[in-house]
């Protein structure tokens, strides 16, 4: 993500803000904690206290840059929004979070909804699932 895109939704360009965004963009895990990008900004020796990382995700989420998730413990990850749609499993004995898209899903939930007179606006699903 550019400079410029955070101007386009109406961010100042700063260097907490871009730190940030590196680390979410270059990260090996797709959904990160607050705390999960802090630490990675301590190992790469980065100034930027753990207030700021709260803060920064939560204009990025409210610019649509980020999603936040609340999966099973409550536990708030982020991670950048795509062009995509996609739902996620996540494993109740190790939190791997995996995401993964179902066209026969999808079509059910539309169905699913026009079935009862509404239109399918958006969802979220999140299975919860274990390792045989």
């Amino acid at each position: 993500m550019s400079n410029q895109q955070l101007k386009e939704v109406g961010l100042k360009v700063t260097l907490p803000r871009l730190k940030i965004l590196s680390i979410l963009e270059n990260a090996d895990q797709k959904h990160l904690s607050a705390e999960d990008v802090y630490k990675l900004l301590l190992e790469a020796g980065e100034d930027v206290g753990l207030a700021t990382v709260y803060r920064v995700l939560t204009q990025f989420e409210s610019a649509g840059l980020v999603h936040r998730h609340n999966f099973e413990d409550g536990h708030a990850v982020f991670e950048l929004s795509g062009d995509t749609h996609h739902d996620h499993m996540v494993c109740v004995d190790s939190g791997e979070v995996v995401e993964f898209v179902s066209k026969a899903i999808e079509e059910l939930q539309i169905e699913i909804a026009e079935k009862h007179g509404f239109e399918l606006i958006d969802h979220n699903l999140v299975l919860y699932v274990k390792k045989k």
